[in-house]
This record gives C-alpha cells, sequence and structure tokens, in this order.
C-alpha cells in the first residue's frame, strides 16, 4: 500500500532520526483522539494529541504533546513559557507545520517551533500512537522516543 504524501514525509523523517516505527493508514478516522484510539484499538491516554498554539506576544508555534484524556491548561502552560498561549488558527497551523489539523505528527514540521511541552502524563506507557501526517495515518512510538523525536520539555500540561 502506497503512502499518502504527507504520510511518507512522516516515515522518511522518522527513519533519518533512527526510529524503527512504520506508519499505518487506516480505513477509519483517526483525527480525534477518541477516534485514534477507536481505530487502533489502544486507551485514549496513550493517544499523543500534536496541539499547535500560538505565543500571544511572541507570535511564535507551541507545540504541545499531550495526552488523549487531558485537557491543556493555558495558564499553567503560560506559567512554564512566560507568555499567554492562544489556541492557533488552521491557517497558522499549517504554516508553521506543514499538515493540517488532525493529522500533525511531533516531527517534521515546516518551521522550528517555538516550543515544544510534553505532557508528563504520556510517559506511564509503554506505547504511544501519534499522528503521521493524515487524519487516517499514524504511528507507535514509545515515551523516550517522543522525547527524542520532539525535543520536547517533560511538563504538567494539566
Amino acid at each position: 500500500m502506497v503512502l499518502a504524501e504527507s504520510a511518507r514525509k512522516v516515515q522518511k523523517e522518522l527513519q533519518a532520526r533512527g526510529i524503527e516505527a512504520k506508519v499505518l493508514e487506516l480505513p477509519d478516522s483517526t483525527r480525534t483522539a477518541v477516534e485514534a484510539a477507536q481505530a487502533i484499538g489502544c486507551t485514549v491516554a496513550q493517544i499523543v494529541k500534536s496541539l499547535v498554539f500560538r505565543g500571544a506576544a511572541s507570535g511564535k508555534a507551541i507545540l504541545i504533546e499531550a495526552s488523549g484524556v487531558n485537557r491543556v491548561n493555558e495558564k499553567a502552560v503560560a506559567e512554564i513559557l512566560g507568555e499567554a498561549i492562544v489556541k492557533a488558527d488552521a491557517d497558522f497551523v499549517r504554516e508553521k507545520t506543514g499538515f493540517a489539523i488532525g493529522g500533525i505528527p511531533p516531527l517534521g514540521h515546516a518551521t522550528e517551533m517555538g516550543a515544544v511541552l510534553i505532557d508528563e502524563d504520556l510517559l506511564q506507557y509503554g506505547t504511544l500512537w501519534a499522528a503521521a501526517g493524515t487524519p487516517h495515518a499514524v504511528f507507535s512510538l514509545t515515551p523516550a522516543e517522543l522525547v527524542k523525536i520532539s525535543n520536547g520539555k517533560v511538563v504538567s500540561i494539566k
């Protein structure tokens, strides 16, 4: 099966970083954490939600890798970053990541993120699942691999 162009880009990026993961394209949507968990057969908590925010003062893209069951506490994140954050719109997300909302992977972005934060709750699982460039593509990885490929800082986002 031939992967979609965005999914191929993610697969190449994984290989370039020495990650053995294989991108899978599924017939069912993986656009939301609940849909992804249902399609994969894992818990919603094992889904890595790649959420893009914009620094309110700096305008920089902020990537938050959150467990599928958690909501981002924007005030807590603002304290960590030293600036308020606002939810980014679809155009900003595509411009900064190169991917559409619902398929944003934790690596291979079009531009460097201003900051990458990883939800500490993700570290309790042996296997995580992340989007791979489209709302139907995913790959599995370990928490250590997530930290490595995203170069993120592990924090409490709640």
